[in-house]
């Protein structure tokens, strides 16, 4: 999920069963491309994969791709190939439901899927995706590929504290976590209601003792005010609805401050950032085109994802991003532990901010 974002929390695991599918071939091409290709590292993958992709001629993309991001990052992508392709955009958890309907229908849509790494790790354990072996893995920040290699990251959206220039002074803002308890921030700060995985990370960094007793102390003290969607609470800041936003991405309140806004943001370090991924769909009618198109993201289309102003998962291409001592979301743990930490989520986040 590029700019939506959507989490995979409560609904992770209430999948859909049906949906209304129009103006997408249902799987009609046989699988001509033998699965080795995409696994080889032979020296010569790359010429034959684009021999057996542009063959093909065309891909589905199943996203969660921001609209307006899709053409800066297909377009060239068809030019260089001649290679279509096809898509179909959706918040991050419609996209996994829908693959995995369909999958179970065995309505074989999707070519590459690209969305949210929790996402993508819960079509892995759906034995949906296949394994890839990218040449450019060995250039992804640590921690980009899981030990199954059926997905990688693309890109990193960092979490930021934006807040209202007009209500908060830069002589006030807080350089560690413990400033936020300062009676200062009493009634003034926001919080995205889907950021679960933001929280745990964050209890985790402190021990997880001591980062659950951080927070209830935070939410006693000074409140936190949740609301409902990161675009949503970024234009609360801005109208100074809400001083102070604790969980945004980086290029929100950047994209209004261009703008003229009265926002700007800070980053409490260790930050915490998620991953967006991509991965090859098991039973993909154009493996060779997704395959190439996954390297395609990996590599030549990381720089664009920089001037988008995300974190890019390629350590070969320069971000300021990476001043920031940052920590990673964990889809794995997201998974594994997941009723536990929404548990300890709702008792301390939403609850204690009604209380």
């Amino acid at each position: 999920m590029l700019r939506t974002h959507a989490h995979a929390g409560r609904r992770l695991y209430t999948w859909a069963c049906a949906f209304v599918i129009a103006g997408l071939p249902i799987g009609v091409f046989a699988q001509a491309t033998d699965p080795a290709l995409l696994r080889s590292t032979a020296p010569d993958r790359a010429a034959k994969l684009i021999a057996a992709a542009k063959a093909e001629g065309s891909l589905t993309l199943y996203t969660s791709i921001a609209e307006k991001d899709l053409k800066p990052l297909i377009e060239p992508f068809e030019k260089k190939y001649g290679i279509k392709v096809n898509t179909w955009r959706a918040s991050g958890d419609s996209v996994m439901n829908r693959t995995i309907s369909e999958t179970r229908a065995k309505r074989y849509n999707a070519d590459v899927v690209h969305a949210g790494a929790v996402e993508l790790e819960v079509l892995s354990r759906e034995k949906i995706l296949q394994a890839t072996a990218s040449p450019h893995f060995a250039d992804l920040m640590p921690g980009s590929v899981p030990a199954h290699k059926e997905w990688a990251a693309t890109i990193y959206s960092l979490w930021v504290q934006a807040y209202n220039t007009g209500s908060v002074k830069k002589a006030d803002l807080p350089s560690s976590y413990a400033d936020l308890l300062n009676p200062r921030w009493k009634g003034r700060l926001g919080y995205e209601v889907e950021n679960i995985d933001w929280f745990v990370t964050v209890v985790q960094s402190m021990g997880e003792a001591k980062g659950l007793q951080y927070f209830r102390d935070l939410a006693a003290s000074n409140g936190v005010s949740v609301r409902k969607g990161h675009t949503n609470l970024t234009n609360m800041v801005a109208a100074g609805e809400v001083p102070m936003a604790l969980t945004v991405y980086n290029y929100m309140p950047e994209q209004l401050k261009k703008k003229g806004a009265p926002i700007d943001s800070v980053v409490i370090q260790p930050a915490v950032a998620r991953a967006n991924a991509v991965g090859v769909t098991r039973h993909a009618q154009r493996p060779a085109a997704a395959a190439l198109f996954m390297d395609y993201l990996l590599g030549e289309g990381q720089p664009t994802y920089a001037e988008l102003e995300y974190l890019p998962a390629n350590t070969k291409v320069p971000s300021a991003l990476r001043n920031y001592k940052i920590l990673m979301v964990d889809p794995a743990e997201s998974l594994d532990r997941r009723e536990k930490w929404r548990k300890l989520y709702d008792e301390i986040i939403i609850r204690g901010a009604k209380s």
